[in-house]
């Protein structure tokens, strides 16, 4: 397999009418990034708003143009080769774009007769594309009757019905409840493992980014400032947290013991518990308890946490991401 979407050294900036505070008329979104998927690969662009994911994408779908760099999507250039990229691209947007006076087969339909496929194509992908997403039932009842989530399975549905090589998913479970987000995520994987799409997305879900995709690159201030599979930046940017709950009270100095250990990276003490934060904690686990058995520490339980994205996004940018 070879790669999919290709982006070299990708910058956009866009021009204000009114200079910011310090004098500047322009904003940078994107700043020279550069990363490739592969192909059949689930990729994420992991980040607040304002990150620069959705510019990206609308790079990569052809509907911005870049201020300086490369990119290339199912092997043809953004820029040189408009018409080739659309041919092979789905995109579902951010905002609503179906048109709810029609039925979802209606819209299925009109989306198929734009990428030029003939009847008896466009009845076999109409219904492959309502099975996968479940709404075969609904498929001849108007747009203006579905719910929110039925509405986003049939944007998803539209995205694939023409089978694209490459599907760029724009915050694809924006506003919906944890329950209807978590059926989204089982299309798309079905999407993907089944069709064998490469799908891109953009989201600031945390949860989303790790359940989905097979790597994850984490934008801040429009630059990528980190990119791997979700286990790998786990373990490379954040620490376990270990958890010891002891019976017996100590005084801060003698614990001074555990902050001589180079894989322990921080320390509290706080209401009977003793927070330890270790680089690859259960490698380390009988050294600690050996060292609080030395204290004079009754330990009574021990628990431990392994890292989230969300602790490698604060590492990273200091901030959760609620907090941008």
């Amino acid at each position: 397999m070879g790669a999919a979407v290709e982006v070299c050294e990708l910058t956009k900036r866009f021009s204000l009418r009114k200079p910011l505070k310090d004098g500047s008329r322009t904003v940078v979104a994107v700043d020279n990034i550069s990363f490739s998927v592969e192909e059949g690969e689930i990729f994420a662009l992991l980040g607040p708003n304002g990150a620069g994911k959705t510019t990206t994408l609308k790079i990569l779908a052809t509907l911005l143009k870049p201020t300086s760099g490369t990119a290339k999507v199912a092997g043809y250039d953004v820029l040189a080769e408009r018409d080739a990229v659309r041919r092979n691209i789905g995109i579902v947007f951010q905002e609503p774009a179906l048109d709810t006076r029609l039925t979802g087969r209606e819209n299925l339909d009109f989306h198929a007769r734009m990428y030029g496929l003939t009847r008896s194509e466009r009845k076999r992908s109409i219904e492959e594309a309502l099975s996968l997403v479940e709404l075969e039932e609904y498929a001849d009842v108007l747009v203006s009757e579905y719910s929110g989530g039925m509405r986003r399975r049939l944007e998803i549905a539209r995205g694939f019905v023409h089978h694209p090589k490459v599907l760029f998913l724009d915050e694809p479970t924006l506003g919906l409840d944890a329950h209807t987000r978590r059926r989204i995520w089982s299309f798309i994987k079905k999407l993907n493992e089944e069709e064998h799409t490469t799908i891109i997305l953009t989201t600031h879900y945390i949860e989303e980014a790790d359940f989905l995709c097979s790597r994850v690159g984490i934008m801040h201030n429009g630059r990528l400032i980190a990119i791997e599979e979700p286990e790998k930046l786990k373990s490379s940017f954040a620490d376990d947290v270990l958890t010891l709950e002891i019976l017996n009270e100590r005084g801060e100095k003698d614990f001074e013991m555990f902050k001589k250990f180079d894989f322990v990276r921080d320390f509290i003490k706080k209401d009977g518990y003793i927070l330890l934060k270790v680089h690859h904690a259960e490698k380390h686990i009988a050294e600690i308890l050996e060292t609080a058995s030395k204290l004079g520490l009754e330990v009574k339980s021990v628990s431990l946490r392994k890292p989230s994205l969300e602790d490698v996004f604060i590492q990273l940018t200091g901030k959760t991401l609620n907090e941008f």
